[in-house]
């Protein structure tokens, strides 16, 4: 708590710890989690892998570092290929929502907005 404060002292950076920087972590967090159990439970039913290998997958692609188990069957390569399309743009999603304030109290200190 006490480097809170001290960070939280500095007038420069009071702006980007504001409450609202915190929700909108929370509900990135949230929504990359959920995208993560899309992954997991999809590689498991339609890949037939066991959990942890779906895990693995589900966030290897993620990061965008590419799948490591090969999908066998028709199932498990059509749910690879539209988690691939969902998780591109669920992560450009969330870098907006993560981003989002502190890009608006730079502009808002430009005077840009």
């Amino acid at each position: 708590m006490r480097i809170f404060n001290f960070v939280a002292k500095n007038h420069f950076m009071k702006a980007y710890l504001h409450p609202i920087q915190y929700r909108h972590f929370f509900y990135g967090s949230l929504f990359m989690l959920f995208s993560l159990v899309i992954g997991i439970l999809g590689y498991s039913y339609f890949g037939n892998l066991t959990p942890i290998d779906s895990l693995i997958n589900a966030s290897m692609i993620l990061t965008g570092m590419g799948p490591v188990d090969r999908m066998t069957t028709f199932g498990g390569k059509l749910f690879a290929s539209c988690y691939a399309l969902y998780i591109g743009v669920a992560f450009l999603t969330s870098v907006g929502i993560l981003l989002g304030p502190a890009i608006h109290v730079f502009f808002k200190k430009l005077n840009m907005e």
